[in-house]
């Protein structure tokens, strides 16, 4: 008769089911800790890196609109774009630059484990979010001239990309960029329990294109794209992207923190009491 306690069972099903939560957030933790003890100079120039990279999608998005123009109707080339869209999050999660919506998670779980200060937290989304915001921005005002005069990019698209953006009013705002950072923080959470390079990609693409096709505003990819229609059309203004900017960066911090930080937090400890 086959004993159903046997330990060496428990760890071949451990194994095979991957990480467990409690795994993943000891992983989460120690990841946070390390990046809140970086040098401010090197969480700056990482989270500049990362603002220049994922301006990519917004690229890619620009290229796909312009070349599938009256090809294909409107639910392809939105599904297109979507994917184009995770281009750029690919570059900066799997080039493991500094991005703050990852942050929103990651670098909170030592703070709620009380082995980090709030103080710390501070330093690292302000040198982080510096980073990204003039990352990107210096990318959508380089695109805008580049892009149209290399002839990949139709001036016209450019515009089009940050209607999605802001074509609603604050409430409306603020509640699809809190799913945007839900999202983000599961992907910071799903990221840590894959087992390979494989697993993260996919991880990354998945999240991200869902992101891209529901049109959720992300503080930072949405930047290049909200900018690139400030410059490119007389319908927006520069307080329009600063309305946005404003509004999507407090809902993504509240999505990661709030859905993620602390419901999972919560659940893995309480789980393993």
């Amino acid at each position: 008769m086959t004993d159903a306690a046997d330990p060496s069972l428990d760890a071949e099903d451990a194994a095979e089911s991957g990480p467990s939560g409690t795994d993943i957030l000891a992983r989460q933790i120690r990841s946070g800790l390390n990046e809140l003890r970086r040098p401010a100079s090197g969480l700056l120039l990482s989270g500049l890196s990362a603002g220049l990279d994922i301006a990519f999608g917004p690229l890619f998005m620009g290229v796909v609109l312009t070349l599938t123009a009256g090809v294909y109707e409107h639910a392809t080339r939105t599904f297109l774009v979507a994917n184009a869209y995770a281009i750029g999050f690919v570059f900066v999660v799997l080039g493991r630059s500094e991005l703050f919506t990852e942050h929103t998670t990651l670098a909170v779980l030592p703070v709620i484990d009380g082995r980090s200060s709030l103080a710390s937290l501070a330093r690292l989304w302000g040198l982080v979010y510096a980073g990204n915001v003039v990352g990107a921005s210096v990318f959508a005002v380089a695109m805008v001239w580049f892009a149209p005069a290399y002839g990949v990019v139709d001036a016209g698209v450019l515009a089009a990309l940050a209607a999605p953006l802001l074509a609603h009013d604050l409430p409306v705002l603020f509640a699809g960029a809190v799913l945007a950072g839900w999202l983000m923080g599961l992907l910071s959470w799903l990221v840590a329990g894959a087992d390979s390079t494989l697993a993260r990609f996919a991880v990354v693409w998945l999240v991200t294109a869902a992101i891209g096709l529901a049109h959720l505003p992300h503080s930072i990819a949405g930047t290049v794209e909200v900018l690139a229609g400030v410059l490119t059309s007389d319908a927006y203004s520069l307080l329009d992207y600063v309305r946005f900017l404003v509004v999507a960066t407090a809902g993504n911090a509240a999505g990661g923190v709030v859905f993620v930080a602390l419901l999972k937090y919560g659940h893995v400890v309480r789980g393993s009491e």
